[in-house]
């Protein structure tokens, strides 16, 4: 959906310099105009070397080229001493769960940086509990293998979510995972369904043709054609009804089970990392489809903005005060921002704001997306958004747009609004 040429950058960021950058205390930015497309580190060891900095404690905006536009720039953060990463802690297992971590090491080590102590809260809702809960999935789906069951025990269940924490926080994850992505017995244990193990799932479903609709997913298809996706459904369906009970209504607390049931028996028949890819693709379908941001009061904006405006800068001032509370809450995604851009528009409009106040205010998508050191430069995920990276001398890095300058849509009258499909 971007411009060719956009820049696309690495925003890698440190835990000491995360926590600085998003109160908007990190010390120093570049000064010097970048390629495009190239992947900046942050935090890197130069030796304690730092440009002098001007008083105000940033480097100055790069120069205006002739034709009056900046170049393009990412923020860079002071270097600082890296605590150690990983194997900071023993994690104290109960010794009671049955699930077999040693297949999925690699995986766990993925979720732990997509989850780090510092970005969870604002990657949780793109990248941190999409990839949290594949990893529970392949977990079961994988041990299944050995025990024959889709599900666990829900008196082991407790043990083995408590190990899953505790293998996570050993290596830099959050230690509130379960409470800020809702991990309840439900998504470990069978639930509400009546089929929960291999034998009795694969004599109800053709397991050959659910496979084949999900072994190899179209990233960019799938979340308009739903191929595999209705395959799940419809395998849900099937095994909800085994026990002879009346058909589900689609997100009934017992499909929503058997579903899970569905996603873990897809990931015994594939590779851990095949799993994860066609988990976090199904995943990317349902979080590009809503907004997750909580929108405050808009009487201000309609104050000033309602009716005939008076006093255009009155206006703008009220509505970039009230986009500023946005930018603080998560990094979201390109189509999530249009979702954003479009449910503040109608909301704004049913308070007889009637211009279009993202246009004469400058409002783009990349505002609704938590902003980026004191230069205000929103980062906006991909639509597909890729883990998270670990290195030892530049921290954790992921990748975002800091400068897809897309003018946020106000919402029109006279047009339904598109689809994510054709966005």
């Amino acid at each position: 959906m971007a411009p060719t040429g956009r820049l696309l950058a690495v925003a890698a960021l440190s835990v000491l310099c995360l926590q600085g950058l998003l109160r908007d205390s990190c010390a120093a930015f570049a000064q010097s105009p970048l390629p495009l497309h190239r992947i900046v580190h942050a935090g890197e060891n130069d030796g304690g070397l730092m440009p002098e900095l001007p008083p105000s404690g940033l480097m100055p905006m790069p120069e205006l080229s002739p034709s009056g536009s900046p170049k393009p720039f990412v923020p860079f953060l002071a270097p600082a001493p890296l605590a150690p990463f990983f194997n900071n802690s023993t994690p104290k297992l109960s010794g009671k769960c049955t699930l077999n971590f040693t297949a999925v090491d690699k995986l766990m080590t993925t979720t732990a940086v997509d989850c780090f102590t510092s970005f969870a809260p604002y990657l949780a809702n793109v990248i941190c509990c999409p990839q949290l809960q594949a990893t529970l999935t392949i977990l079961i789906g994988q041990s299944s293998k050995q025990t024959g069951s889709l599900a666990l025990d829900p008196t082991v269940a407790n043990y083995c979510l408590s190990d899953v924490q505790e293998l996570l926080l050993s290596q830099g994850a959050s230690d509130n995972l379960h409470s800020l992505c809702s991990v309840h017995l439900s998504n470990v244990t069978e639930g509400s369904c009546p089929v929960s193990t291999v034998d009795a799932f694969e004599s109800v479903i053709d397991s050959s043709k659910l496979l084949e609709a999900c072994q190899k997913i179209d990233p960019v298809n799938e979340c308009c054609s739903q191929t595999c996706q209705s395959a799940i459904n419809e395998a849900a369906q099937k095994i909800s009804s085994k026990d002879g009970g009346s058909t589900s209504y689609s997100g009934s607390p017992k499909i929503d089970s058997c579903r899970n049931v569905v996603l873990r028996w897809l990931s015994s028949r594939l590779d851990p990392p095949s799993a994860k890819q066609m988990l976090r693709q199904i995943s990317n379908c349902n979080v590009n489809g809503v907004c997750p941001l909580s929108f405050p009061d808009t009487s201000k904006v309609a104050k000033e903005c309602g009716g005939t405006i008076k006093n255009s800068t009155t206006c703008c001032k009220a509505m970039l005060s009230y986009v500023a509370h946005l930018q603080k809450q998560s990094f979201i995604t390109n189509l999530q921002a249009l979702n954003c851009a479009s449910f503040l528009g109608a909301k704004l409009q049913k308070m007889n704001v009637s211009t279009n106040v993202y246009s004469s205010c400058q409002i783009t998508l990349k505002d609704f997306s938590l902003q980026v050191g004191s230069q205000e430069s929103g980062c906006l995920l991909p639509s597909m958004p890729s883990d998270a990276s670990f290195d030892r001398m530049s921290g954790i890095s992921f990748t975002c747009d800091l400068n897809d300058n897309i003018a946020a849509p106000w919402p029109s009258s006279t047009q339904a609004p598109s689809s994510s499909c054709n966005k």
